[in-house]
């Protein structure tokens, strides 16, 4: 069974930097689509963004694009999430997740991780 497991999150400051790992067990990454999702108090979860199996095709939500990337080590068995110039509406729980088919809705993943905290100061 695979498991998924964040890291990397913490406290920044508005303009900084983070960069998220999602490290898998359990089975290979390479099996999978990769989605980043995040959760702030108070609302619903939502997509972030995807990498493909390959790593090839990569995709976000527009408010943080050309902000954020993905990019994948499947000798590593880890995706990251790259998070550059963090705005405080960018402060949220992130999860990881893995399915079998690109896709920005959370039912389309089966497997997810306990998540990481991102805060941004202002």
């Amino acid at each position: 069974q695979l498991q998924l497991a964040e890291s990397g999150g913490g406290l920044v400051q508005t303009g900084g930097s983070l960069r998220l790992s999602c490290a898998a067990s359990g089975n290979t990454l390479d099996n999978y689509v990769i989605g980043w999702f995040r959760q702030a108090p108070g609302k619903e979860r939502e997509w972030v963004s995807r990498i493909c199996r390959t790593g090839f095709i990569e995709n976000s939500v527009d408010s943080v694009k050309g902000r954020f990337a993905l990019s994948r080590d499947n000798a590593k068995n880890t995706v990251y999430l790259q998070m550059n110039s963090l705005k405080p509406e960018d402060a949220a729980v992130y999860y990881c997740a893995a399915g079998r088919t690109i896709s920005m809705r959370s039912s389309s993943y089966d497997y997810w991780g306990k998540g990481t905290q991102v805060t941004v100061s202002s």
